[in-house]
C-alpha cells in the first residue's frame, strides 16, 4: 500500500514538472529564454501590431503607443531590420485591398520613422486580404484584419 501511495506521489510530481516546464517552454521559446531582439522579444513585450478602423489607413490614436514602443524596442535593437506588413479585411476587391494594405503599412512605417527609427532600417510590404489573422465574416474578425504587422528580418 505504501509503495502504491509513493508511486502515485511521484508520478503526480513528474505530471507536475512537465506541466511547469511546457508551460515556461511556452512562454519563454525552445531555448528557455526570449532572445533578445527577435519576433518572439517583440510580441511578448512590445506588441507587433496595430489595428485600423474599417476602409482606414490612418494610424488610431490608441494604437500609437504600441508604435512608440516598437520604436523604442528597434533603438534598444540597432541590429534589427524590420518588415511592416499591411492587410485588410475581406470586404472589397482584391487589387483595393492590396493598396489598402500598402497604405497601411506605410502609415505604422511613418510613424516608426517620426519615432526615430531609421527609415533604412523598414521595409513594407502588402498582403491585402490574402493572409487574414481571424478566419470569419463578422465584425470581430474583420477588426482583427484591420492590422499592420511588424515583422523582424
Amino acid at each position: 500500500m505504501t509503495t502504491r501511495l509513493l508511486s502515485a506521489a511521484a508520478a503526480l510530481a513528474l505530471l507536475a514538472a512537465c506541466s511547469s516546464t511546457d508551460q515556461n517552454a511556452a512562454q519563454t521559446g525552445a531555448g528557455g529564454t526570449i532572445r533578445p531582439g527577435s519576433q518572439e522579444d517583440l510580441v511578448a513585450n512590445v506588441g507587433d501590431r496595430v489595428l485600423f478602423d474599417f476602409d482606414s489607413s490612418v494610424v488610431r490614436g490608441d494604437q500609437r503607443p504600441i508604435l512608440s514602443r516598437q520604436a523604442e524596442w528597434m533603438g534598444r535593437n540597432a541590429e534589427v531590420r524590420i518588415q511592416v506588413e499591411g492587410h485588410a479585411d475581406e470586404r472589397g476587391t482584391r487589387e483595393y485591398n492590396l493598396a489598402l494594405g500598402q497604405r497601411r503599412a506605410n502609415a505604422a512605417r511613418d510613424v516608426l520613422v517620426a519615432s526615430g527609427v531609421n527609415g533604412a532600417r523598414l521595409s513594407t510590404i502588402s498582403y491585402g486580404k490574402d493572409r487574414p489573422a481571424a478566419l470569419g465574416s463578422d465584425e470581430a474578425s474583420w477588426a482583427q484584419n484591420r492590422r499592420a504587422v511588424s515583422v523582424v528580418q
